[in-house]
């Protein structure tokens, strides 16, 4: 159990920060000249492609898989569309705000998911959660550089920032309570082919004699790689092996590795209050989870 427990984790942080790497290697595909439409278009084709040779290969390999209806097979392309959503608002993002601030901003959601949850079960959140939201939104004002003066900060990436955090918590929401009953290979290739119905209607004008085909070599590789293959594969392996709140905890990892990766790929410098935001949002997280206890899987 003590083996299998540590695997499950493990497996849980290198699928948190292959998602941690992702916002780098975007900044980095800017740099280059390529827009947002050919970075999320090439991320989620390759992506897509990529999870329907597994689905090929896994139907081989392992058991018959439950039977499948298309009404939730629909639901679940439905669901995926804000997965989509969730990439372009946060692409956008990344042309105006740092990686650090895009990661924070991005992390919203871990307070609008109790909103959300509020709302559903009609409950008010404990003393617990509440003050996890307090020191959520105090990390983030540090995080943001929203109170140094001499720090320049983007309102419109804030914007775009705040808007891929809400769409990441309807994506969040959506895979936690929609065919469960799937396998989690088909369950991330229906998702993944939602969100990339939703960038072709968003870009479907940039798909012109203009767009960069070279991008697909260039970074599709691995934006799909890191961003839309390894993240589902790692994180449902590992997340049966461990609690839920032990899991939730080692995802926020995606947070330092992003600052990290900026930091020694495009040398991104972050400041002593930045840090000191970032650190105090891993804090909230972990407040919220520590002491759940939920069985884990024999």
């Amino acid at each position: 159990m003590i083996n299998d427990k540590l695997k499950g984790g493990i497996y849980v942080a290198l699928g948190a920060s292959s998602y941690g790497m992702l916002t780098t290697f975007v900044k980095m595909a800017y740099s280059e000249g390529f827009n947002t439409a050919e970075v999320t278009l090439s991320q989620y084709v390759l992506g897509a492609f990529g999870l329907l040779l597994l689905n090929q290969f896994g139907r081989k390999k392992h058991s018959p898989l439950v039977k499948s209806t298309t009404y939730t097979a629909i639901k679940l392309v439905l669901a995926g569309t804000s997965l989509g959503l969730t990439s372009v608002f946060l692409y956008l993002a990344m042309q105006y705000v740092s990686v650090s601030v895009g990661i924070v901003l991005l992390m919203q959601s871990v307070w609008m998911g109790v909103i959300v949850e509020m709302i559903i079960h009609k409950k008010l959140p404990g003393a617990r959660k509440l003050l996890a939201v307090i020191i959520i939104l105090g990390g983030t004002v540090l995080a943001t550089a929203l109170g140094q003066q001499s720090i320049r900060v983007s309102w419109a990436g804030i914007g775009w920032g705040l808007s891929a955090a809400l769409a990441y918590t309807a994506t969040m929401y959506s895979s936690n309570s929609v065919g469960l009953q799937f396998p989690p290979l088909k369950r991330s290739l229906l998702m993944i082919s939602g969100g990339l119905i939703m960038i072709i209607v968003i870009f479907h004008a940039h798909i012109n004699l203009d767009f960069s085909f070279r991008i697909f070599l260039r970074w599709g590789i691995l934006l799909s790689l890191f961003g839309t293959i390894l993240p589902p594969i790692l994180l449902t392996r590992g997340m049966p092996l461990i609690d839920m709140g032990l899991g939730a905890i080692i995802v926020s990892l995606e947070i330092p590795v992003s600052v990290l990766m900026a930091f020694f790929l495009i040398n991104e410098r972050v400041s002593g209050l930045q840090w000191t935001g970032v650190f105090m949002i891993l804090l909230a997280v972990v407040l919220m989870n520590i002491g759940k206890r939920e069985p884990v899987p024999k």
